[in-house]
Parts: structure tokens; C-alpha cells; sequence
């Protein structure tokens, strides 16, 4: 699960200079793929980001195909080759510079897609400190159902309305009933929420019927993304029962344009740690290597900015910093084992949310429902403002990165979105 050492040196320097830049999310360490297109005519094509440029990869002769999907249906061997050779084309001092060069352009200067066309969407739930707030408001307790600690607890979302960053939407609509109400009303939802979680991006899928074993699901991983699972928590409540949400997530999902590949993240794995005392998993999720090494360290924040911050011109407030091993229950290997182990066959770019990913500490819940315990605690922002739930035009931006002394701190790209006025 390691990729050369060359290209995760701290020393190794790119002749593209902004990727040298100490606080940049890509230097030549990373090299995150995504799909970029110059204006709405063209066709997307398949990019890497590096510094403040996007690499154009299939014109500069460096895959042989524009479509992403070529590159994530690569055996996971071939696409670390091709990772390595660009990074050689890249680096301080490369011959290559010259016929390189030509193929970068100013990311500020293109449009990124979403990294991948979504195929299909599942969201899981393996934030534990998420679901035993969540739960508590609910079964104070029983915060945590029995099947928690057994079976990564997962359903099928919606995948049409998955949004590239930078996209807003409008709020939702749906059935609400409010405590007391004879019946419910049609509205606009009144309790609108973020979700901070990571998206899995799948790479070579399985046939139908054939399981992947755990061990061999990282050759099925492509790469991480950041995502935003909107919620109506408001309609969500009243359309929960029995099946689970349906119109309180469909309406929006905001993914991060980048896929930071699992080569990029190899030098911040570390082991899993489940708490004493809990159960051990089944066999089909467990194995020596993905304990040794199925957890990574990626520091996740939510900045929340209000119309009138934006107004008068501040950035807004980090309200959420947490991490995505310290968060989660599960790895990625063992999503992917037991998604499958049913025989369902995943398909390249198949996404898998992580779900919501609080912490255990203060600071560290990962949606307004925890942090506002339910509404009954306003969060006071430091303009004087206040937040039960979010309001129209406020602007929620997931950031992550990885950071390890001795290593480039990686970073995968904003995950940004602004909440419009509800539609007549």
C-alpha cells in the first residue's frame, strides 16, 4: 500500500514554483486528479492539480485517454506508474519541462467538475461519536443501536444531485410535521444542516456476485474526496420513519473537485484502534494489514460565512476542526469489503460517503444538529451572530489535509457551497 519514496520526499521540488509554496494543499506530493475544461464548449478532460496550475495530462502525452474513467478502471499498478511519471516530468530539473510546459494552465483561469461522473452513491454512518450524539437526542440510553459495533451501517443516496464546489442550491422542500401538529405541511425546510464527511472514490470494480476480499480492496480504491451531505433535518424527521431519509439528502450533495489518491495518503496511514472492550469484527472485515495500517490521519475543518460577514468582507469561522482517523469506526477497506460481500458490483466511480465525522471533544461536532443539540443550543458566531440552522445565504466550506512532521502537508481542495432562497 506504499508507493517509491521519490515522490513523497519533503526535499522533492517542482519547477512549477507555486507547488512550492510551504502552505500549498498541492505540491508535488500530492498531484490530486480532477476533470477541467477550458469554457462550457469543450468536453471535460482529466487534470492534476500542482500549485496554483492545472496539468493537462492527456495532452501532455501522460495518460492515454481524456476521460477519467480510463484512468480509475487502471489496474491500481498502472495508475501509480503514471503518477510517478508525472511526477519525474514535474520536478526541479526535469528534460521534460520544455514539452511539459506548454499543457498548464492558471486553475483560476478553467472550470473543475466534479473529479469523476458519480455512477452510483452510498452513504455510510461510521462516525461512532456522531452516531452516539445523534442517538442521544433521541435514546438518551440506547445512543448507539446493537448492530453498531457489528456492521458498518450504510444506504443508497441519490447520485444525480451531486454538485461539484462552488455550486449553490436552493433550499429544500418537503413534508414537515412539527411536535403537535395534527398533520404535516408542505415548506420550505427551516432546519437545513452540513454534514462533514469524506467521499471514496472507487477505482476497478468487482463483477456482479463476486465479493472483494478486504485485503484486495484497496486495489478497488482510487482516492479520497471531501463531501458535504446536506441535510433537512426537519424532514428528515418526519420522512425517516421506517425506511430512512429520502427528500431530507437527495436535493443536494457538494463534492471537492480533487481525488487525492491513496498513494498521496500512504505516508499518513496508521493503525486502527478500536476501545476496549469492543467486539472484534467478523472475519470478512478484519485482517492483519488493515489494522496495521487502515486508518489515515486527515485534519478536517467547517468554516461557516454568514451574508452579512461576506458583506463586509471577513473570511468567516472555523466552527468545526476534527480528524478523519480519530472520527471513524471504519476503514475504507472494510466499507468496500462489506458492500460487497452480498455480491453487489461497484463501478468505477461508484462514490462512498464516510459519513458525518465529529470527534469526540469539544469543537469537534461535524453538523449543527450535535452542535446545537438539537436546536436548543444556539451556536454564537463571532460577529455577534447566531446559528440553530443555517440560513439563506450562508456559505459552508469543508477543508482537509494531511500533515506529519517530516512530510509535505497535502490538502484536497475546498468543498464549498452557498444556500440560496427556496424556489416559489
Amino acid at each position: 500500500m506504499t508507493d517509491p519514496v521519490d515522490t513523497h520526499s519533503p526535499g522533492l521540488l517542482s519547477w512549477v514554483e507555486s507547488a512550492n509554496a510551504p502552505q500549498t494543499p498541492f505540491p508535488i506530493q500530492n498531484l490530486p486528479y480532477g476533470r477541467f475544461r477550458r469554457d462550457a464548449s469543450e468536453p471535460w478532460s482529466v487534470g492534476v492539480a500542482i500549485g496554483e496550475q492545472v496539468l493537462d495530462v492527456h495532452g501532455a502525452g501522460l495518460c492515454d485517454s481524456p476521460e477519467m474513467v480510463r484512468w480509475l478502471t487502471l489496474p491500481r499498478a498502472q495508475r501509480q506508474a503514471q503518477r510517478q511519471a508525472i511526477s519525474r516530468a514535474l520536478q526541479h530539473g526535469s528534460e521534460e519541462r520544455a514539452r511539459i510546459e506548454p499543457w498548464l494552465m492558471p486553475m483560476d483561469a478553467v472550470e473543475l467538475g466534479l473529479p469523476c461522473e458519480i455512477r452510483n452513491y452510498s452513504d455510510f454512518f461510521i462516525g461512532i461519536h456522531h452516531a452516539a450524539n445523534t442517538g442521544r437526542l433521541y435514546r438518551p440510553d440506547t445512543p448507539l443501536l446493537p448492530n453498531y459495533r457489528w456492521v458498518p451501517i450504510g444506504y443508497h443516496g441519490r447520485a444525480s444531485s451531486i454538485q461539484v464546489s462552488g455550486r449553490d442550491f436552493a433550499r429544500p422542500k418537503g413534508q414537515v410535521k412539527p411536535p403537535g401538529a395534527g398533520a404535516p405541511a408542505m415548506q420550505p425546510s427551516e432546519q437545513l444542516d452540513f454534514e462533514l464527511e469524506m467521499g471514496i472514490v472507487m477505482g476497478q470494480g468487482n463483477a456482479h456476485g463476486d465479493a472483494i476480499p478486504i485485503d484486495a480492496a484497496q486495489e478497488h480504491i482510487a482516492g479520497l474526496t471531501l463531501l458535504n451531505d446536506w441535510s433537512a433535518r426537519d424532514l428528515q424527521r418526519w420522512e425517516s420513519q421506517p425506511l430512512g431519509p429520502f427528500l431530507a439528502k437527495s436535493f443536494a450533495t457538494t463534492l471537492s473537485p480533487w481525488i487525492v489518491t491513496l498513494e498521496a495518503l500512504a505516508p499518513f496511514r496508521r493503525p486502527l484502534i478500536r476501545p476496549p472492550g469492543d467486539p472484534q469484527p467478523l472475519p470478512y472485515l478484519d485482517s492483519p494489514a488493515d489494522r496495521a495500517s487502515g486508518a489515515i490521519d486527515v485534519t478536517l475543518e467547517v468554516w461557516l460565512q454568514t451574508a452579512g460577514m461576506r458583506a463586509r468582507g471577513t473570511v468567516g469561522d472555523c466552527i468545526v476542526r476534527t480528524g478523519f482517523a480519530q472520527a471513524a469506526y471504519w476503514t475504507m477497506a472494510q466499507l468496500v469489503a462489506h458492500h460487497t460481500v452480498n455480491g453487489c458490483n461497484l463501478m468505477p466511480g461508484d462514490l462512498l460517503g464516510t459519513g458525518t465525522l465529529s470527534g469526540e471533544g469539544p469543537g469537534q461536532a461535524a453538523c449543527l444538529l450535535e452542535i446545537t443539540e438539537g436546536g436548543k443550543r444556539p451556536l454564537r458566531l463571532s460577529n455577534g451572530e447566531e446559528r440553530l440552522f443555517l440560513h439563506d445565504g450562508d456559505t459552508v466550506t469543508l477543508r482537509g489535509s494531511c500533515e506529519r512532521p517530516g512530510r509535505r502537508r497535502i490538502g484536497f481542495g475546498d468543498c464549498t457551497a452557498a444556500i440560496r432562497h427556496a424556489r416559489p
